[in-house]
């Protein structure tokens, strides 16, 4: 028996043109599909500084505070604490980051860049701002700010 030969109600249907309607009618649709159209691009040019999403969010953190602990790392980017050792370990072995001892809480660790995480930085964020110029170039400047700000009132309640 081949397909032709089905009854019309056992025949596979043919979608020619897919209704994305209602998956596109949800925020947390559209907010994956933007995300994963710039990840696609944020990863390749993070690969040039040997950096994966992670770890650029991790040394943007520290860059811009110097001395925040992985405490407030891991509360920041929504990281369990077992995931976080073992990055801090890989960035402080490449010579991009330092630990001292917290100021105040002798069980914590501060964490700062070396002169080599702060030039890489500067470099990486300003590929990274330049990513973002590009992706969001259907956006005027209001609408950008409006919609980084409605995204974080969906993320910070």
């Amino acid at each position: 028996m081949t397909p032709a030969d089905l009854p019309p109600e056992l025949a596979a249907p043919c979608v020619e043109r897919v209704d994305a309607r209602y998956l596109q009618s949800l925020v947390g649709f559209n907010a994956r599909m933007a995300a994963l159209k710039i990840i696609g691009q944020f990863v390749p040019r993070m690969a040039g500084f040997g950096l994966r999403v992670v770890d650029f969010s991790i040394l943007s953190l520290i860059h811009h505070n110097p001395g925040i602990t992985s405490r407030q790392l891991c509360d920041t980017l929504n990281l369990l604490p077992p995931n976080l050792v073992g990055k801090i370990g890989g960035l402080e072995r490449r010579g991009l980051l330092l630990r001292h001892p917290h100021p105040l809480d002798r069980r914590a660790q501060s964490l700062q860049l070396t002169a080599e995480g702060q030039a890489l930085m500067r470099e990486a964020e300003k590929a990274a701002s330049q990513l973002e110029i590009e992706v969001s170039q259907a956006l005027s400047a209001a609408e950008r700010r409006t919609l980084i700000r409605l995204l974080q009132k969906l993320y910070q309640g």
